[in-house]
């Protein structure tokens, strides 16, 4: 039962106010530590412009201060997930209470971006794998060129005369040993490395993939687990109480049932996450 649903019941009330005020503590977290930092970032035309990030690390490290001021809750850890550009780190704690168990669920969904650091060497890169790529398609023309005239050639001492191109490939399909003399004769009469230069073309956008750097955007806006997961950004906290029977979890209870020393442990429960996070 999500607690701060509207209810008539004054104890689930109670809670709820409880839950809100545990909400309200923990965006006043990630409203410091998501606070935007300034950087300058290098785009993909070189031109260097300015960008605000923040530390996703911090919000780990305020879960793991609340998980040391809270130890009378179970967790199984803190869980970061990234699907392409969406980034979420979240933690789920139980607080059982007697036949009753307390769910807390915190977490943050925000976007990285990727730039390059602003260091001339991305323009330099940029600028060989340019010239590159530019002349590989000259050389691979030329090559085209060449290697048609040899197999041209070649044909016609073998007694094939003005074959089209369907007739001239299926020959060439159809002979190993002429297809293979034909590319040996032409890597003899071209001095372009092209083995060597796709290399370097490798090493230099591994040189660019570590010139990349990311930027994080995020909101303090409080959000539910429904927006969640349609990829919104910003921060959740739920407190949901369920009913333990026979060890399984049950969102519908009828309240009136739970003891009044269960009742304030509960409520002790809650208060001690206030105060933890009001410290």
């Amino acid at each position: 039962m999500r607690l701060g649903s509207k209810t008539t019941d004054e104890f689930l009330g109670t809670l709820g106010q409880r839950s809100d005020k545990i909400s309200q503590l923990f965006q006043r977290e990630i409203e410091r530590l998501t606070k935007p930092i300034p950087i300058k970032v290098m785009l993909g035309d070189t031109t260097v412009t300015d960008q605000n990030t923040f530390d996703p690390d911090s919000i780990g490290k305020l879960y793991n201060t609340i998980l040391h001021q809270n130890k009378n809750w179970k967790v199984e850890g803190i869980t970061s997930t990234a699907d392409e550009d969406l980034r979420r780190i979240f933690v789920k704690l139980e607080c059982q209470v007697g036949n009753y168990i307390l769910l807390w669920h915190l977490a943050l969904q925000y976007h990285a971006l990727l730039y390059y650091k602003p260091d001339i060497k991305v323009a330099q890169i940029q600028k060989e794998l340019a010239d590159i790529m530019d002349n590989t398609i000259n050389k691979e023309k030329e090559l085209a060129d060449l290697t048609d005239s040899m197999i041209k050639e070649r044909l016609e001492t073998m007694g094939h005369k003005e074959l089209d191109e369907q007739k001239l490939f299926e020959v060439l399909f159809n002979d190993d040993k002429l297809r293979e003399e034909v590319v040996q004769e032409t890597e003899k009469k071209t001095d372009y490395d092209f083995r060597a230069k796709d290399q370097r073309k490798k090493e230099l956008f591994k040189e660019l993939d570590n010139l990349l750097i990311e930027a994080y955007t995020t909101t303090s806006v409080l959000i539910d687990e429904n927006r969640l997961v349609t990829g919104e950004e910003g921060c959740v906290c739920t407190v949901d109480l369920d009913f333990l029977k026979n060890k399984t979890k049950e969102a519908i209870f009828d309240p009136k049932r739970i003891s009044d020393n269960t009742k304030q442990e509960i409520i002790k429960t809650l208060d001690d996450v206030i105060k933890s996070l009001s410290n």
